[in-house]
């Protein structure tokens, strides 16, 4: 009797172990909307790298193209995916395309007067 006991629990000790977990799957590049937010046209490649880091995926052939990509899936459920393209000419960002959007255009109330309004003086890091 002892023995039908402790082999029935054993069983389902182990049936109840053999649960399928689903992990959440991340890939490619985050990309949050602070990052977005701190882009802006004619800004050097370099100080855009620095803001989003590397792409994910830089084409030989279209080298002023930058794609990051990101996709997320909770387990089980569907994939979302998400991708932004940049585009440069002389070393310039002057397009931004994807299924994000960038930040909300600073409004301006009155033009600038000093020469410190108008250029940005931090430096490109």
């Amino acid at each position: 009797m002892n023995k039908y006991i402790i082999l029935t629990i054993s069983c389902l000790l182990f049936l109840a172990s053999c649960a399928v977990y689903k992990i959440d799957v991340q890939q490619g590049n985050v990309v949050t909307q602070e990052m977005l937010n701190q882009l802006q046209y004619n800004m050097p490649t370099r100080k855009v790298r620095f803001i989003m880091g590397s792409p994910l995926i830089v084409d030989v052939f279209h080298q002023n193209r930058w794609d990051y990509l990101y996709s997320f899936q909770a387990g089980g459920d569907q994939r979302m995916q998400r991708t932004i393209s940049l585009f440069f000419e002389n070393d310039k960002l002057i397009r931004v395309s994807g299924d994000v959007t960038l930040g909300k255009q600073p409004e301006i109330t009155q033009p600038p007067t000093s020469p410190s309004e108008i250029y940005d003086e931090e430096p490109i890091l």
